[in-house]
């Protein structure tokens, strides 16, 4: 099971001030190493006075803020520091699949175990890192919407300041059209359509239809978001009493899980952000899932197009 991300936040005592930074970690953070704390730092989870820090030699000074991040991050890393040790970090991550890119847009389809962007954990080793730093990169890349990092599917970066100031606004008035795939355990009713629930006391709509039952054990959902707020579709599958099969965090191991989260980003729909043309972007289950899919038992679909057009 992945580590649980957690934060440890103290203050330089006088008594340590002129410590380095790496020793002074190692004894005010409960069960970090030395060795495991120069990991921290070399991933880029460790803040001093508000700014990310990486050098383990550097003196603390009495009074300063430190904030350290622990989490999934340092439970995938190399357990060594340096460049070898995070180019072999590197060469772990699953590979992605470009869609299209032009000059204002990258649109990629994104494998699960693959962060989306660097977190309060790590600065690398995630897909905006490694498009920027590709060798015809010819400029930033910034942003736009995140998948988790156990969800894979179809999303886009911005790569001028105006693409990402159009495509943000679109993000945020929600009208970007957006499907995903989800297994859910059990069977749904075909009378749940929509589930409009809070989430984190935000406003939250998903609209839900039935692409395939997998006898009565799950069910194949195409899940449209009117709304994005973190884990919506996680928190709404859950809230209807049928979790995404696979979530360590909203759901509950059963006998016949799947590699990991069951749940896809199927489509991205929206204008191109400078000349307003119609995109749309759809991916199917990646292999992982297709393959466990294959294996599970069936009963009749809905009928063809039907779920489609309640997804329209």
């Amino acid at each position: 099971m992945p580590a649980e991300p957690r934060q440890e936040t103290f203050v330089v005592e006088a008594a340590d001030a002129g410590k380095r930074l790496d020793q002074l970690l190692a004894a005010r953070v409960p069960g970090l190493s030395r060795r495991q704390a120069r990991v921290v730092l070399d991933l880029g989870g460790v803040f001093v006075g508000g700014k990310r820090t990486k050098v383990a030699g550097l003196t603390a000074r009495a009074g300063e803020k430190i904030v350290v991040h622990l989490g999934g991050a340092l439970a995938r890393a190399t357990h060594a520091t340096g460049r070898v040790a995070r180019s072999a970090d590197e060469a772990r991550l699953p590979s992605f699949t470009i869609l299209f890119e032009d000059a204002d847009i990258v649109v990629v389809d994104k494998p699960a175990g693959l962060l989306t962007a660097p977190t309060p954990e790590s600065d690398r080793n995630n897909l905006s890192s490694l498009l920027a730093r590709r060798k015809d990169a010819a400029g930033p890349i910034f942003v736009v919407h995140r998948l988790d990092l156990p969800t894979s599917g179809v999303v886009v970066f911005a790569k001028t300041d105006e693409a990402n100031r159009v495509l943000g606004e679109r993000f945020r008035l929600h009208t970007i059209g957006r499907e995903y795939l989800a297994v859910v355990r059990g069977a749904v009713r075909a009378d749940i359509e929509r589930v409009d629930e809070p989430v984190e006391g935000r406003p939250a709509v998903t609209h839900l239809a039935i692409e395939e039952r997998l006898g009565d054990a799950a069910t194949v959902l195409r899940c449209r978001l009117e709304t994005g707020r973190t884990h919506q579709i996680r928190v709404h599958c859950r809230s209807i009493g049928h979790p995404v099969l696979g979530d360590r965090k909203y759901g509950t191991p059963g006998g016949f899980d799947p590699p990991r989260m069951a749940l896809h980003a199927t489509r991205l729909g929206f204008p191109h952000p400078r000349t307003n043309e119609p995109l749309a972007f759809e991916r199917p289950w990646p292999e992982d899932m297709a393959v466990w899919l294959a294996s599970l038992p069936r009963s009749h679909p809905p009928a063809a197009g039907a779920a489609r057009a309640r997804c329209s």
